[in-house]
């Protein structure tokens, strides 16, 4: 079984890479079971999840990373990964903080994104 530490940092880092500079980049990580929870709003799908996220009202943004914990997630080898970080958006100058949780379930040997829960947080 591959060590859900590396997975999930290897994971993350690639994921907020592409979001930063191709948001359309991550359908490869997406199926068509899989789910998005953005700020409460549920998506499902490939097609839909990288609509909802290409759609985003910001032309640049760069995550800033300050936890990655991962973990097990079922006796299948599937893991869950858990980020806080920063977002800095377009031109803004205070960031906004965020958590984001994601399933990766296993595939031929890789893993593919099966849950996402964004949020920001609010009020720090």
């Amino acid at each position: 079984m591959s060590d859900p530490s590396t997975v999930g940092r290897q994971f993350v880092d690639f994921y907020y890479q592409t979001f930063d500079s191709n948001r359309a980049g991550l359908a490869s990580l997406y199926r068509d079971m899989s789910m998005l929870s953005f700020e409460g709003q549920i998506t499902v799908g490939t097609k839909n999840v990288v609509e909802k996220l290409t759609s985003l009202p910001f032309q640049q943004v760069r995550h800033v990373v300050a936890t990655c914990d991962a973990q097990f997630g079922s006796p299948n080898g599937s893991i869950l990964v858990t980020v806080t970080g920063q977002l800095m958006i377009d031109e803004e100058t205070q960031p906004q903080f965020f958590t984001q949780t994601f399933h990766l379930y296993p595939e031929g040997g890789s893993f593919f994104v099966y849950n996402d829960i964004f949020r920001l947080v609010l009020g720090m």
